[in-house]
């Protein structure tokens, strides 16, 4: 007796990535598009202060590294807090983590607006680094138990999209709330910007509490079949550790020339975050509103440069060179903004490419650790990273005020942070997995990726 044919299998792979396709589409709108405006909200609120910087400082009669330190300080905070806030993701859940840190940032940023002395500013902002403390390793680990490796740096340029979108929202706003409300029920501008600002991070912290699931299997709005299509993309891949234990993580020394990476590449994007402003004025420009509206300018560029770096990364399965070649390219650009003697246009420009390629470079990095880490340790390691990669950012401001009050301008400031940038670009070479490393960790996958 003949046994019956076999019924070809046609559908399997065409289909399957039409679904998978459709079902990301769903989780970038319930997970991703939440989280970008978490992080919109987040970087609004940190940025601010460089706006506020000129009126702060002559209320206050603070100096450029007053200001350096009290814009640093909010590091130190950031950084003391950083792990613990992580250790205990994984117990508490996701959306009470969220919840908790954004609902105390939006008040501690709105009592920004009740600054009276210089010791109260630093109060302040050391309480908001305190606050804010695990939300960027958060947002981490949490996409990375969402999406593949073939998916990640895509899903993770989208979110972080937020940061570059609230330099476009947060100067033109900044500077009309302090243009427009000065004096206003007998307040400063700057004042009203602190308050105004603030508010919308602690209606999102309760918000999020809400719509976020802690885990995938907590989410209602899929389904079983989709939870399962989604949950065969999880296939370890050759270069993942499974850290079992927070220890695991602090004994491994990939973890700390990672972290030494992401301080130098913080260094450069807080040059940038904090000191744009104060460049714009130096070029003649005296106007807030004006200020707020040019500094929008380098942002704008930047939030279009990392979603076609991360997307050219992913298609083309390469970390390396995409993350080398940005840093570098941001370490010449700072380093010749000096030289431009306050011209607006080419020092615009320069700012501009300075934040576009190092935040591309920023993206692609946060790919490698999103793949590299798993196991129960992994949120200690996000976290990790983040920690010692975000001194940077209480560095930066410091030794930048501290070589403007020296020298008398920011030249000195600007030429010692590109070359950290350029040395971040070395390290990236070094640890970043090339294209072959890249290709043979996709080929584990189940190929079905789209």
């Amino acid at each position: 007796m003949s046994s019956l044919p076999k019924e070809p299998v046609v559908d399997s792979i065409p289909d399957r990535a039409i679904t998978l396709k459709r079902l990301y589409q769903k989780v970038d709108m319930r997970i991703v598009s939440i989280l970008m405006l978490a992080y919109l909200l987040d970087s609004i609120d940190r940025m601010n202060i460089g706006f506020a910087r000129q009126q702060i400082s002559e209320r206050m009669s603070l100096t450029s590294a007053d200001y350096g330190t009290a814009a640093g300080i909010f590091f130190i905070g950031y950084v003391l807090f950083e792990i613990p806030s992580n250790l205990i993701l994984p117990r508490v859940g996701a959306r009470r983590t969220f919840a908790r840190i954004m609902v105390l940032w939006g008040l501690t940023s709105a009592c920004m607006g009740f600054l009276h002395d210089r010791n109260m500013f630093y109060i302040l902002r050391f309480m908001l680094g305190l606050f804010e403390a695990g939300f960027a390793p958060a947002c981490m680990f949490y996409l990375a138990r969402w999406y593949p490796p073939t998916r990640v740096a895509t899903a993770v340029s989208v979110q972080q999209t937020a940061a570059p979108l609230a330099g476009v929202i947060s100067g033109p706003m900044s500077g009309w709330i302090i243009s427009s409300m000065d004096h206003v029920g007998g307040l400063d501008g700057w004042r009203w910007m602190f308050f105004i600002e603030g508010v919308p991070s602690i209606l999102m912290g309760i918000a999020v509490y809400f719509l976020l699931p802690d885990r995938m299997e907590d989410a209602k709005w899929l389904n079983d079949s989709e939870r399962a299509l989604l949950k065969t993309q999880y296939v370890d891949v050759p270069t993942a550790v499974n850290y079992g234990s927070f220890r695991q993580v602090m004994a491994d020394p990939k973890i700390y020339v990672m972290s030494m990476a992401y301080f130098c590449l913080i260094c450069g994007i807080y040059t940038v975050n904090f000191w744009l402003p104060n460049i714009i004025h130096n070029t003649g420009v005296k106007s807030e509103m004006q200020t707020g509206m040019l500094a929008a300018i380098p942002y704008i560029f930047c939030t279009i440069a990392i979603i076609v770096w991360a997307r050219k990364s992913d298609q083309a399965r390469e970390r390396r060179w995409h993350s080398v070649v940005p840093a570098a390219s941001g370490a010449l650009a700072l380093l010749a903004i000096p030289f431009l003697h306050n011209n607006l246009p080419l020092s615009l420009a320069m700012m501009s490419i300075t934040i576009s390629v190092v935040y591309s470079a920023y993206i692609i990095f946060w790919s490698v650790p999103c793949e590299m880490l798993k196991g129960r340790g992994a949120a200690g390691g996000f976290a990790l990273i983040n920690t010692i990669g975000m001194l940077g950012g209480f560095c930066s401001p410091i030794i930048i005020g501290h070589l403007t009050d020296w020298t008398g301008n920011l030249n000195a400031g600007l030429l010692c942070m590109s070359m950290i940038v350029f040395i971040g670009s070395i390290i990236l070479f070094f640890i970043v997995p090339g294209r072959k490393d890249t290709e043979e960790n996709s080929a584990v996958r189940s190929g079905y990726s789209v």
